[in-house]
């Protein structure tokens, strides 16, 4: 069921003759032949009509990074809008007015052949014509995960493009999200237009975090009351490595959401066209362009008064679920796997991944087998709680435990080097051995391995580089240690009760060296992870946090080891971006540096 479905509205004022098709689509990057075949299955019968809108950047996928410069890439797309121009004038077909609206790049070249300019566009194709280019985007984002300007031209102007007898307004996703980051306003820019809007229309490949969708709504509102039109809303769907496209495409009108298409899935989204509406009083917005600046953008999830962590609450926690299942499965289907192999420590963490992975086994064809490797230092109670765990989930358990590989390179290291291995050392080899037989694990069978660190101790280096640190994919690093428990209590009182209850109540352990805890490392993550996510949205300084309340001497400890921690992020898995401010590909700060 859709989540949102309580923001739908029925149809007041419907324009009869316009079909509105919003095509919520899920490609993989580059997929030209599935593309192709997507485009010609849907239109071959000359049945549809009216306006048929995909996301941005429909025709290539995105984020692009360099492949826009790829001399392969160039061919192959050329190419493909020969492919369509010709299918278009030949054989799309339809009884009354067609048109399709995609997003792609417009390619202009030097002398020698190379791209002299690549342009984020909007194009339009309409049976009988060739592919032709209607806008170029105007804003190109260049923060956090996005690079734009490093490749695109930006547009210099608005259009509103004429079909029917009616005028649409056009935007390219960050065009709606004017702030002090850029120059012009695109919405503005459509204010002051000849031609008054009957419909603005807006094509995005928006990247899903927490809280992003109601963002989105409300942005649209705006900009509808401001233009007084309808606003359409189109956004691709599907996971790009670490970064998740939720879909959630919608129609606004004035102060109600008209239509909103499913979260995390394809959909075609139909509707007749609406007429704009006036708000009722009380709900009239103003259109304040300045809101949307770089604080709102990286905004904290603290409580002001208590100094805590937001919970994400029941419909942040299913949102998140959503992302991680759709994140996971993505991964593993376009990079042709279907095996997975996850190390169980009988800890919070890996129970969690474990239990993810299992609710997607219900919607995919998926093999899964879990390891626990105990050491001189695993209590029984890990391993029954890890029993415990494989049995309320069906999934088979192999024991290989890691003490006796671990004393003999206690031995070897003693005869070798002359002392004892001891203290970090030791531990970090056990952490390492384990990462190690996973991995041999993983090659025997051609499974994926799936990290199962959190964001809290990513943060602050609580990890083995090489140990526990080992994955293909980060499930849970774009989540706090506390919110791995909020998500942990979701899953168990929504999907009946999978994790043992003594896994999520039990203290936190590595449980390398004798009555470990990672309270004696860390501070509580009740306390900890407040302070993580202040630091990281990049809206506070240690001095903030102390005048703020927290403690002096664990805020300025948590800020040692965010800093001197780089060098293990940096080689780390991809992480399957769920906040606005992650790490991974949004996250790039120097190793070697002072801290600051």
């Amino acid at each position: 069921m859709n989540p949102y479905y309580y923001l739908e509205c029925k149809f007041r004022s419907m324009d009869a003759f316009m079909q509105l098709n919003l095509h919520q689509t899920h490609h993989e990057i580059a997929d030209f032949e599935g593309i192709f075949k997507y485009l010609t299955s849907t239109f071959q019968d000359g049945s549809h009509s009216g306006l048929h809108i995909f996301p941005e950047l429909f025709l290539t996928g995105y984020p692009l990074q360099d492949l826009p410069l790829k001399k392969t890439f160039i061919d192959d797309y050329l190419a493909f809008l020969e492919d369509l121009s010709i299918w278009s004038e030949r054989q799309l077909k339809s009884k009354s007015p067609l048109a399709l609206l995609f997003g792609g790049l417009r390619y202009e070249f030097d002398g020698l052949g190379w791209p002299a300019q690549i342009e984020n566009v909007m194009y339009i194709l309409e049976p009988g014509k060739k592919l032709r280019p209607l806008y170029t985007k105007q804003l190109l984002p260049n923060y956090d995960l996005y690079e734009e300007k490093k490749y695109f031209t930006p547009g210099n102007q608005s259009v509103v493009f004429e079909f029917q007898g009616k005028n649409f307004g056009l935007l390219i996703c960050e065009d709606m999200w004017f702030s002090h980051l850029h120059d012009v306003d695109p919405v503005e820019l459509l204010s002051e237009q000849n031609k008054k809007c009957d419909m603005v229309i807006n094509i995005s490949a928006s990247p899903y975090h927490l809280g992003k969708i109601e963002t989105r709504i409300n942005r649209a509102l705006e900009i509808s009351q401001f233009l007084e039109a309808p606003f359409v809303y189109v956004n691709r769907v599907g996971a790009e490595d670490e970064i998740i496209f939720d879909g959630h495409s919608f129609v606004v009108d004035g102060n109600s959401v008209v239509k909103m298409a499913y979260g995390f899935k394809s959909q075609i989204l139909s509707l007749e066209m609406p007429v704009y509406q006036e708000p009722e009083k009380g709900n009239v917005r103003s259109y304040h362009s300045s809101t949307n600046s770089w604080s709102t953008i990286f905004s904290t999830r603290l409580s002001s008064d208590t100094l805590s962590l937001t919970p994400m609450g029941p419909k942040g926690c299913q949102e998140v679920l959503d992302a991680l299942l759709l994140g996971i499965g993505d991964y593993i289907t376009k990079n042709g796997m279907k095996k997975f192999t996850i190390a169980l420590s009988g800890g919070m963490d890996s129970a969690l991944v474990l239990t993810i992975i299992k609710l997607l086994q219900k919607t995919m064809p998926i093999e899964l087998e879990a390891v626990f490797m105990p050491g001189f230092y695993s209590s029984s109670v890990s391993f029954d709680l890890s029993y415990d765990l494989c049995r309320n989930l069906g999934v088979k358990l192999t024991t290989m435990p890691i003490k006796f590989i671990h004393s003999t390179i206690k031995t070897a290291y003693r005869d070798n080097f002359g002392a004892e291995l001891k203290g970090l050392a030791d531990e970090n080899i056990q952490s390492r051995l384990r990462g190690a037989l996973i991995y041999m694990r993983s090659n025997d069978l051609n499974s994926v391995v799936l990290n199962t660190s959190n964001k809290s101790e990513l943060s602050v280096g609580y990890s083995t580089i090489y140990g526990d640190s080992v994955g293909a994919l980060s499930v849970l690093g774009d989540l706090f240690k506390s919110e791995v428990f909020e998500l942990a209590h979701f899953i168990n009182a929504n999907y009946g009760g999978l994790i043992p209850e003594d896994i999520i109540t039990r203290p936190p352990s590595a449980e390398l060296r004798e009555n470990q805890e990672d309270s004696q490392s860390l501070p509580p993550y009740d306390r900890l992870d407040p302070i993580l996510e202040a630091l990281l949205s990049s809206r506070f300084s240690p001095a903030d946090l102390i005048k703020r309340g927290h403690d002096k001497d664990e805020v300025l400890k948590v800020y040692s080891l965010l800093s001197k921690s780089e060098y293990k992020r940096k080689q780390f898995c991809p992480i399957i971006k769920v906040k606005p401010k992650s790490f991974g590909f949004g996250h790039r700060v120097p190793i070697s540096k002072k801290i600051l």
